[in-house]
């Protein structure tokens, strides 16, 4: 986030507090047993990109940045993320996480599970210390949090539009909580409801574009670059955007195609669907074998659907720099439109 940022003296001061934040997450995770102290703390030594308390120090500068809350928010929010990876990791069978062993894959599912939900437990105990509405706002977030998994395990219903679903899922499982970060920044440092609630719509906002990046960078980058295994999703048979849009064209040509004569069909419109077709049946079909996956990853990564996610992120990006654009001008602001835009150089 600091290198995000770019205004000198704002940058010094989110990694001076973005330090503390870190010691205090490494505090929040400790425990007396030994087992249960090497697991919580396995994340957390993995390190990470910390968004989102980075995100909750950047908007306390809209106010007073200065209050002791405003950390305790961002170490809440953190503890809150790590306590789902640990979840996330467990349901998708990702075998790494940051560059390192999921923690299923160390300990099995079961530690994994409780782990997180040790987390959880930390983080409620941390967000009493600031308040009822802080719990409350917690409370809904974690429950967002579930529905969106929830959503995304079980799929659209007959009759829902599998994009808006998606987009959906998105909203709950990973904007609510990068709401609920910059909401946190702005409320403990004492802003006007009206900044609260604009940083709140940016933060969901700018949650839907940072997952919908992820879903480009997923079949466009590799392990060593993400730490994360590409292809992931396609293996546990979650559809990403690009797959849900394949899906889309897929119908969208034979729908057009069995209402005209099939003469009129150029042979390059055949091909074409026929290619798409053979791609979303690959994707379908068995992807056990790690040749085959990496074959169908190379395939959708080439496929114009991935660009038209990354475009999708774009839109959202720049709807999460419209709902902040009341903010006074400033270095904050400055800081938070390239922070909305960066998630969109991401999945360049």
């Amino acid at each position: 986030m600091a290198s995000v940022v770019g205004h000198g003296a704002l940058d010094e001061a989110l990694k001076d507090r973005l330090a503390i934040v870190e010691e205090r997450l490494r505090d929040a995770v400790s425990q007396s047993d030994r087992l249960a102290d090497a697991t919580s703390r396995h994340l957390v030594n993995a390190g990470g990109k910390r968004l989102r308390p980075a995100l909750t120090l950047l908007t306390a500068h809209l106010g007073d940045a200065s209050r002791p809350e405003v950390v305790d928010a961002a170490v809440v929010v953190e503890l809150t993320h790590l306590a789902t990876l640990y979840h996330d990791d467990v349901m998708d069978s990702a075998p790494t996480r940051r560059g390192a062993p999921a923690a299923h894959e160390v300990w099995g599912n079961s530690v994994a599970i409780l782990t997180g939900d040790l987390l959880f437990a930390r983080a409620s105990s941390v967000v009493a210390g600031l308040g009822p509405q802080a719990v409350r706002i917690q409370a809904e977030t974690f429950e967002r949090l579930c529905l969106g998994q929830l959503h995304e395990t079980v799929g659209p219903s007959a009759g829902d539009d599998p994009v808006e679903f998606y987009l959906q899922v998105l909203a709950d499982k990973t904007g609510s909580l990068i709401a609920t970060s910059a909401r946190f920044g702005a409320m403990f440092a004492g802003c006007a409801p009206d900044v609260v609630q604009q940083v709140t719509r940016y933060g969901e906002l700018a949650g839907v574009a940072f997952q919908l990046a992820d879903d480009v960078i997923d079949v466009r980058s590799d392990a060593a670059t993400t730490g994360k295994t590409p292809g992931t999703d396609l293996r546990e048979g979650v559809a990403t955007m690009p797959v849900l849009l394949l899906r889309r064209r897929v119908a969208a040509g034979a729908a057009a195609s069995s209402s005209r004569d099939s003469a009129q069909s150029s042979r390059a419109e055949r091909r074409d669907l026929g290619d798409d077709a053979n791609l979303l049946a690959a994707i379908d079909g068995d992807l056990s074998d790690d040749a085959v996956l990496a074959d169908v990853v190379a395939r959708l990564a080439a496929h114009p659907v991935v660009d038209e996610t990354a475009a999708l992120a774009a839109t959202w990006a720049a709807r999460a720099a419209e709902a902040i654009a009341p903010l006074p001008e400033g270095d904050v602001k400055d800081s938070l439109i390239a922070f909305a835009d960066a998630l969109v150089v991401r999945a360049a």
